[in-house]
């Protein structure tokens, strides 16, 4: 039998929304079909399936499409129902699916005054935003991941205690090595086994499902995917290690920094832990001095460290110790549709907080070259000049040149430290093409331009019937 002619239809709400639509109540059209009140009651309340000969009369009753009846209600009106109550400022609502798709099939009116209510408040947080942004004041945060970023980078991204612990714990490990060619990563499974009593074990992705790194702690066992490289790999296992050996550190530095609730608190100790993780597999004095050496040459870097490109890009945005201060770089991270995933900076960062970055800056056009860096001299609006390299990398955190480059990094410093790095060499940098940009596109006031996506705020727009501008959104 065929079970798609076989399944019961309960179509209650379009129904409904047919009846009001035609202005009839409840016994107009019960008589106009020829069923009894309480019967069409019962259909209109998703309780009693629409048979087929009730399907035919309204048909021809009502001159109705069919097709039209059965489709599914409003998909799309479900799918934005869903995203805006998936909106922190519903936490703890936890709105069940069923229930949205009452509301958009039964209340499609309501429905969609919700969304518009939502799409106002969205918008209305988003000038806020902005206008923060241009007068230089504060924005209070509404996720534990702004509120994280917020607090790092009011620190310059610097935590030197963990520095200065990651360092310790390095030459420790170095101490124990066997051999001078032992690597990292067997050093510290070694020592996490003879300290703490604890094995590492690399299973299938099959097995590990979602995770990548997952701790046992009843059977002393860390596990990791097999999808991670081998600088990955070192860089879960340091974490573990950072976590037994400096724990209690780690939750002091967590609770002095006295975050709003529990899950930026978390959040927030994982940064941490990621920072003395760094820490121990790229020691603050080696790094800093090996980066001065090659030119900030970030593939020696990896090779030096056995790190990957995001994690020895990352950690250049760290070097802020007053005694060895290294170039002041800032970092962004984005995915192929923009949405910036990481933005930290050592000293002045030249984009929006909250935006995203400017279409013109080859961070964008990194994908078009995977695992190739594109450099490039950009001048923001107040006339300052920045030297930016920018590459792909794979979102697993695999090494290098692996399949998947589906994000970009971005990295940056002021034209005046751009002597120091070799990727500006054989570069005029008194006279440099320059590109000029902008930040985020609300924020920006750069005129005219192509590849605006949004208008600025504050700003009237002046389109009219006479002209046509090269901007989408010309303005005055």
């Amino acid at each position: 039998m065929n079970a798609a002619a076989d399944r019961k239809l309960f179509l209650g709400g379009r129904l409904k929304r047919l009846r009001r639509d035609l202005g009839l109540s409840q016994t107009a059209m019960a008589g106009d079909l020829g069923v009894s009140p309480s019967y069409l009651n019962h259909i209109e309340r998703n309780q009693r399936p629409v048979s087929a000969q009730l399907l035919l009369r309204l048909a021809e009753t009502y001159d109705v499409d069919l097709r039209n009846l059965g489709q599914s209600g409003g998909p799309a009106s479900e799918a934005e129902l869903a995203e805006a109550f998936a909106d922190p400022l519903f936490q703890g609502l936890a709105v069940p699916r069923h229930e949205i798709v009452q509301l958009a099939e039964d209340q499609p009116a309501a429905a969609d005054a919700i969304l518009r209510l939502y799409r106002a408040f969205s918008d209305r947080r988003v000038r806020d935003r902005a206008e923060a942004e241009v007068a230089g004041a504060a924005s209070p945060a509404d996720s534990p991941s702004e509120w994280v970023r917020e607090y790092i980078q009011s620190r310059h991204n610097h935590v030197p205690e963990l520095d200065a612990l990651g360092e310790a714990l390095h030459e420790a490990l170095k101490a124990e090595a066997s051999s001078p060619d032992e690597s990292f990563e067997a050093l510290a499974r070694a020592r996490l086994f003879a300290r703490h009593g604890l094995t590492v074990r690399t299973l299938p992705a099959e097995v590990m499902v979602e995770w990548t790194r997952r701790f046992d702690p009843h059977r002393g066992r860390l596990l990791l995917s097999d999808t991670l490289g081998p600088s990955s790999r070192a860089f879960a296992v340091a974490s573990q290690l950072a976590l037994m050996e400096h724990g209690p550190e780690l939750q002091a530095l967590t609770e002095a920094a006295k975050a709003p609730d529990a899950p930026t608190r978390n959040l927030l100790k994982t940064s941490l832990t990621n920072s003395l993780a760094a820490a121990i597999l790229m020691p603050y004095a080696a790094f800093q001095r090996t980066a001065e050496e090659t030119g900030y040459d970030l593939a020696r870097l990896q090779a030096r460290f056995g790190v990957g490109f995001e994690q020895a890009a990352h950690r250049l945005t760290t070097l802020s110790r007053p005694t060895a201060r290294g170039v002041p770089f800032f970092l962004m991270r984005v995915d192929q549709a923009g949405n910036v995933s990481k933005r930290y900076a050592s000293g002045a960062f030249p984009f929006s907080r909250f935006g995203g970055a400017c279409p013109r800056w080859r961070l964008h056009s990194a994908f078009r070259t995977p695992g190739r860096v594109v450099t490039q001299i950009i001048e923001t609006p107040d006339g300052s000049r920045w030297f930016t390299l920018a590459r792909t990398v794979d979102r697993q955190g695999q090494d290098a040149f692996t399949e998947g480059h589906d994000l970009a990094i971005g990295l940056g410093c002021e034209l005046k430290h751009a002597h120091r790095l070799i990727y500006a060499r054989g570069l005029d940098l008194q006279k440099p093409e320059v590109t000029p940009i902008g930040p985020a596109c609300r924020l920006c006031a750069r005129h005219p331009c192509a590849e605006r996506a949004a208008p600025p705020v504050g700003r009237a727009l002046t389109v009219d019937d006479w002209s046509k501008s090269v901007s989408p959104y010309p303005f005055a």
